[in-house]
């Protein structure tokens, strides 16, 4: 686990391969996903070495309900049951009313490198004995709501990754989660830089471009991904590094 402060409230703390985010005011802290199942007792311990309680957080945002970013959140209800709040559409996700995940032959498939065997051994560890992890107390924001959490924060619906993909913006601070709508980094990608996750990860590979180059026109000054360090953001330079629009391809809208 690694923790690095990038505004006056918010700190991004890296952990098994994923990134996660606490925002602390006078009113608590606000918990912007969660890890892999495996990093959540270092997700509980984030929030006291930032200098909190768990008994401070108000409440769990959730970018997406993929494995690496739900996984301390039933550690977190069972302390202190706090609400856990997504996008509408990925409130069915959450419960995992469906699932849009990478399938088992995706995983298969990435053994064919070094790259992709290191990626998927770190997973199966991450994920070991939790495979089935659900939200069910999962609950659909309200702008009201997001603006009353600690840092007052504003919902950016980003769908592709998962269809109720959702990113948050701090306005006071002008930081932007994206989660995984873009990254700068992954096991699985060559370099780092503003980018989208390989296609394997997307639900819909071509709504995710085009969320990527809408996130780029947000006014923010620090990006912080799912996957890869936090950035400055720079909207006309990740519009560029996102480069033309893919064709579309019979896997998406799967």
């Amino acid at each position: 686990m690694k923790i690095d402060q990038v505004s006056d409230s918010v700190h991004v703390v890296a952990g098994t391969n994923v990134n996660w985010a606490l925002i602390s005011d006078d009113s608590g802290i606000t918990v912007i996903d969660a890890g892999y199942p495996a990093d959540a007792a270092d997700v509980l311990g984030s929030v006291r070495q930032i200098g909190g309680r768990l008994a401070d957080v108000r409440a769990v945002l959730i970018t997406h309900a993929h494995l690496d970013h739900i996984g301390a959140i039933p550690a977190l209800i069972e302390q202190f049951g706090m609400p856990v709040y997504t996008g509408a559409e990925e409130v069915r996700h959450a419960k995992r009313e469906y699932l849009q995940q990478i399938t088992p032959i995706g995983m298969l498939e990435q053994l064919t490198t070094r790259r992709g065997r290191r990626w998927v051994a770190h997973t199966l560890r991450a994920v070991h004995g939790h495979i089935g992890t659900a939200i069910p107390q999962a609950e659909a924001v309200e702008p009201a709501t997001l603006a009353a959490l600690p840092g007052g924060l504003v919902a950016i619906p980003t769908p592709g990754h998962t269809s109720g993909h959702t990113a948050y913006l701090l306005p006071a601070e002008g930081v932007l989660f994206s989660g995984d709508a873009l990254v700068t980094g992954h096991p699985l990608l060559p370099h780092v830089g503003p980018q989208l996750l390989p296609a394997v990860f997307n639900h819909d590979e071509a709504l995710t471009y085009d969320t990527a180059t809408t996130l780029a026109t947000v006014h923010a000054h620090t990006l912080v991904p799912g996957h890869g360090l936090p950035s400055s953001f720079d909207g006309p330079s990740i519009a560029t590094a996102l480069g033309p629009r893919p064709p579309l391809t019979d896997t998406d809208n799967k």
